[in-house]
């Protein structure tokens, strides 16, 4: 049970979807939270605003030049400002029982490691750390003693029906997918999505990158690779089913023949409450469920064909070492292309594509190497864009 003192919190990525609604529910209930550190971007003001309204003890900003910003913001309400990709580590060193990691990208590595590595327990809402350096992290949570809480929706629930105690129980694990806003559209209307449409989804609200990871199905695949490092799966036991209501988080299969499924409405809310209480419970100001309202749900098979994104991450998960992390990297750099209209909508699993078969069989025994095979993957995917292989 939660101790009556309040559970010190620092949140990586404050100012995004996952740190702003992490911070409205403890604004909703601040006897239970004390707030070490806040981090963000670049948005100084939004951070300033954040820091002030919970009485957060740090505020970093990773673009050093906020930092000035930042500092006049904060001047006189007794935060200390910082800046840089350091300062981003040292708040994550600092003494905070749960850190909530919701820095996009594979920025959010180093200080989700650091965290780690002081044995805290980590709200995990940055696949990517899994998905670029999963069998590092692992080890290094199994050797710091810290806990890993998965706080994407899909994960979560997994977390919440699975039976670790007896994984030999385990037949499948199935993780559901919206299918995202162009699940019914054929390859010709594909061809002309607009970065608009692309950020438009249907169900949730969410950040610009993940919005078009999750038109392209690329989100589900990184889910799935960060699926098996968290639940010690392998991947011919993990499965996918487009589930367009979004009202089945995800599900787990056994060896008896029983499905069991975590259902809420799709309101991100309710797995942070879950991490950021457990492993009591706390509530959540969301949409109650009501089946007899919605009356239907249904589900249907994912279509690699025209979402070969998802096909690329099991590829990628398959081949190991890094080339998980290749994915990612080259991902990254085609959706930002898609994003400043360099780079039409269905190149982008191209992109990924022919950066994967340049970079196959690279391994990533450190850190160092994870983030040099980073480096690496983005430079090559700029080239074949600069040289436009895969033209818009």
């Amino acid at each position: 049970m939660m101790s009556d003192a309040p559970r010190s919190l620092t949140v990586l990525g404050a100012t995004g979807s996952i740190g702003t609604n992490t911070l409205d529910l403890v604004r909703r209930e601040p006897q239970r939270f004390a707030v070490e550190a806040l981090t963000a971007n670049g948005s100084a003001a939004q951070l300033a605003r954040l820091a002030v309204e919970v009485g957060a003890k740090l505020a970093v900003v990773a673009d050093p030049d906020a930092y000035g910003e930042l500092k006049d913001l904060l001047a006189g309400s007794g935060i200390t400002a910082a800046a840089g990709a350091e300062a981003l580590v040292e708040a994550a060193e600092r003494p905070a029982e749960f850190v909530m990691s919701a820095i996009v990208g594979a920025a959010g590595l180093p200080p989700t490691l650091a965290a780690v590595r002081r044995g805290a327990c980590i709200g995990l809402a940055n696949k990517e750390t899994l998905v670029c350096a999963g069998a590092l992290m692992k080890r290094e949570i199994e050797r710091a003693g810290a806990t890993l809480l998965p706080v994407d929706s899909e994960h979560n629930a997994i977390f919440q029906v699975l039976d670790r105690e007896r994984p030999q129980g385990v037949e499948k694990i199935v993780l559901t997918a919206s299918g995202g806003p162009f699940r019914t559209w054929d390859t010709t209307a594909m061809a002309r999505v607009t970065p608009e449409q692309a950020v438009a989804h249907p169900n949730w609200a969410m950040g610009a990158k993940i919005s078009v990871d999750s038109a392209t199905m690329m989100n589900k695949g990184l889910e799935v690779i960060e699926a098996a490092y968290l639940f010690d799966q392998p991947i011919d036991k993990i499965e996918v089913l487009v589930h367009p209501q979004s009202v089945i988080h995800s599900m787990v299969a056994y060896i008896d023949g029983s499905v069991l499924a975590q259902l809420g409405a799709p309101d991100m809310r309710t797995p942070i409450a879950y991490a950021l209480a457990w492993p009591a419970r706390m509530a959540a100001p969301v949409e109650r469920l009501d089946l007899a309202r919605i009356a239907q749900l249904t589900f249907e098979a994912p279509d690699e064909a025209r979402f070969p994104a998802l096909r690329l991450a099991r590829e990628a998960l398959s081949a190991g070492a890094g080339a998980p992390s290749v994915l990612n990297a080259a991902n990254e750099v085609a959706v930002a292309a898609f994003l400043q209209r360099r780079l039409g909508f269905l190149n982008i699993p191209a992109v990924v594509e022919a950066i994967l078969d340049r970079l196959a069989g690279r391994q990533i025994p450190d850190l160092e190497a994870v983030f040099a095979l980073d480096a690496e993957a983005r430079r090559l995917a700029g080239e074949v864009l600069a040289r436009q292989a895969v033209p818009a």
